[in-house]
């Protein structure tokens, strides 16, 4: 089963760049031990998935989120993590940052609250639309995330582009094509099945037309990252 499978904002249009998300995951769980702590938890849709690897799960976010929260311990990711010095043996951060307006703040948080060794993946957009607003304030270079990573103490830093420049274009326009699904019932159906063949055709061929540009990962829907505390 996909590990976004039921996740809420799946859909015809974008299930590609889930797919992707899934593969990342499947790939960085290894580095997944311990006590595990999640930032930015929201309504911890994969915990389940994490707790196959982890021998306990913390969920951490802040009050104003504008999900329905399953947080364990609630905090302001802006001004600090309401947990121990090197409690956490890994940490993970999916889709957050850039919803931060004191990103390093939170990145020092991060290694302070982490074990010796332990490490944390992270996940942030780059070519993505504005959303959750007014709380978007930041997009990431690889360059700007190294930088942000070893400023706050971690090593043994990797930066990958999830996408190329066609999956995460074709997205877009799924997503903007989208908008014109509205009306009454009826008529979304109509509407959804016409644009069904051209999503899901571009989200087919768009990972094999990423292979034939050399700069491939300019131009990416985001990042993941993997860093360690020494």
């Amino acid at each position: 089963m996909k590990i976004s499978k039921l996740h809420s904002n799946r859909g015809w249009h974008n299930w590609s760049i889930y797919n992707i998300g899934d593969r990342f995951l499947e790939k960085y769980s290894k580095h997944l031990k311990g006590h595990l702590v999640d930032l930015g938890c929201g309504e911890a849709p994969l915990k389940g998935y994490f707790l196959q690897f982890v021998d306990k799960y913390t969920g951490v976010d802040w009050s104003n989120t504008f999900h329905n929260s399953a947080a364990d311990v609630v905090s302001d990711l802006n001004v600090g993590i309401n947990l121990d010095d090197k409690v956490a043996d890994s940490i993970i951060s999916l889709s957050v940052m850039e919803h931060l307006c004191e990103p390093q703040a939170f990145l020092n948080e991060s290694y302070r609250i982490l074990k010796q060794g332990g490490a944390m993946v992270l996940q942030v957009p780059w070519q993505w639309h504005v959303h959750e607003a007014p709380h978007d304030y930041f997009r990431y270079t690889p360059y700007g995330l190294k930088y942000m990573f070893e400023k706050a103490g971690f090593v043994d830093i990797e930066v990958e582009a999830q996408c190329g420049f066609f999956t995460t274009w074709i997205v877009k326009m799924n997503y903007f094509s989208a908008r014109f699904i509205r009306g009454p019932k009826p008529l979304k159906w109509i509407i959804g099945a016409a644009l069904l063949p051209f999503w899901t055709l571009g989200q087919v061929l768009a990972p094999y037309l990423d292979k034939l540009d050399r700069n491939w990962d300019a131009e990416t829907q985001g990042y993941f990252v993997l860093a360690r505390k020494k």
